[in-house]
């Protein structure tokens, strides 16, 4: 099987600035309208620096976009990055279904050796 390796570090990069929760509350707060960096900072008990650098991490991903406008720079939600989100983790719920299901057509065709492999335990 070949892999996308490509893909693989986008979503790699999509998920990772979803782990953070104050990556999720800036891309919550930006999905109601554009705020400056300035605006976010005064939201969060941190330096403006990190404020920063966390939408630095949400651009990478391509969650959040940043225009700016005079002084400020303003930071607004990719609604298709939220889709892109929502369809790597459609595909791994596919793969994972396709997973159970080939397990529950294996054990339906043989029950005894299931049933076995359950009662016999651990071998030491």
């Amino acid at each position: 099987m070949v892999v996308d390796e490509s893909g693989d570090e986008a979503v790699d990069r999509l998920f990772h600035a979803l782990a953070d929760t104050t990556r999720r509350d800036i891309l919550r707060r930006c999905v109601r309208g554009e705020l400056s960096v300035s605006r976010l900072a005064e939201a969060y008990p941190m330096s403006f620096a990190a404020v920063q650098k966390h939408v630095t991490v949400l651009e990478r991903a391509g969650l959040v976009t940043k225009q700016r406008s005079g002084r400020e720079q303003l930071v607004r939600t990719d609604p298709d990055a939220v889709d892109r989100a929502r369809q790597a983790l459609d595909e791994l719920e596919s793969a994972w279904r396709g997973r159970v299901d080939r397990m529950a057509r294996l054990l339906a065709e043989d029950p005894e050796a299931a049933r076995n492999d359950t009662t016999e335990g651990p071998e030491r």
